[in-house]
């Protein structure tokens, strides 16, 4: 299992966090809290009726992941849902969903009358096509990891712990296949990779996504998200990486992102090449918060995102 993942994992980018040491758990508000430190972060709803998480982490880091779920709650892990298909929150999926199980059947009294081995795993359905593979090649991760149940449009519903929880499609932001998940009692929002503090965003055009649909995605998580009147607080955030937030820091965000798009554009607009567009530093008020230098969260690649996304509108 973590030697297949491990080789999606190189083969796929993604805002990878290397595991080090013990893993946070912090509470959130309301049933949620947040499990830190396992690649992508984990939120992990707690009831009467059961457990659920968000994202699943790196394939090394699960048994840290289940251990940690089973101090927050004893009772049986039902659902997983995926953010998105990158390996750092995927790679988890088949350690977790076989510490589970799927209910079938509950007398009165809440006892179990029927369940089945292993937890339902809920995600858009380009999720399961970039997690599986056509006839006749070898798909990037083990069967026992994709999704077992997947959406195509709008969102998915589960009503789960005395509470609504919704799983939003975010066409073409991070990726094809981004969910954003609401806890609706609890008041909070598990945003995937759309929305980080460690970084700059990654936008993942090679697998469908576009710093238009970035910014569609961030305006959903502002129009879902309530302040606590002049106070922190209010609707709580977690990121795909980094510390809980409010909807302050995603305003903030999706500010930044607006601006280095307008600045992207109107340099195209210009005739400017990528690489002309990259030495003119176009992030460069912005490069102490988020530039992580090198790698996928890097301001060369979150501009060559941009530039990539909005050239391909004018093919």
């Amino acid at each position: 299992m973590i030697a297949r993942f491990l080789l999606f994992a190189a083969a796929v980018p993604f805002l990878y966090a290397q595991p080090q040491g013990e893993l946070d758990v912090l509470p959130v508000q309301g049933n949620v809290y947040m499990i830190a430190g396992a690649g992508g972060n984990i939120t992990v709803q707690i009831g009467d009726m059961g457990v659920l998480v968000v994202d699943t982490g790196l394939a090394p880091m699960s048994d840290k992941v289940i251990a940690a779920i089973r101090k927050l709650s004893n009772k049986p892990l039902q659902y997983i849902v995926n953010t998105h298909f990158h390996a750092d929150h995927t790679g988890g999926n088949e350690a977790v969903r076989k510490a589970g199980v799927t209910i079938t059947g509950a007398n009165v009294t809440g006892n179990l009358t029927d369940a089945r081995a292993g937890a339902q795993i809920i995600a858009h359905e380009n999720v399961l096509d970039r997690m599986s593979a056509p006839t006749g090649k070898q798909s990037p991760t083990p069967p026992d990891a994709w999704p077992t149940e997947t959406y195509v449009t709008g969102q998915k519903e589960i009503f789960f712990n005395e509470e609504p929880v919704l799983a939003m499609y975010q066409p073409a932001a991070h990726t094809d296949g981004d969910s954003i998940v609401f806890f609706r009692h609890s008041d909070v929002i598990s945003t995937g990779d759309i929305f980080v503090t460690t970084s700059f965003p990654f936008l993942d055009v090679e697998h469908g996504g576009s710093v238009q649909g970035e910014l569609d995605a961030l305006n959903r998580i502002i129009e879902l998200a309530v302040p606590k009147h002049e106070e922190e607080g209010g609707t709580y955030i977690v990121p795909g990486h980094g510390r809980i937030c409010d909807e302050f820091d995603v305003v903030e965000y999706r500010d930044m992102v607006t601006i280095v798009r307008d600045r992207v554009e109107a340099a195209i607009k210009k005739g400017q090449t990528l690489e002309q567009v990259k030495a003119a530093h176009l992030t460069r008020d912005y490069d102490a918060r988020y530039d992580t230098k090198t790698g996928i969260g890097s301001s060369d690649t979150f501009v060559e995102g941009v530039y990539k996304s909005l050239t391909a509108k004018k093919k």
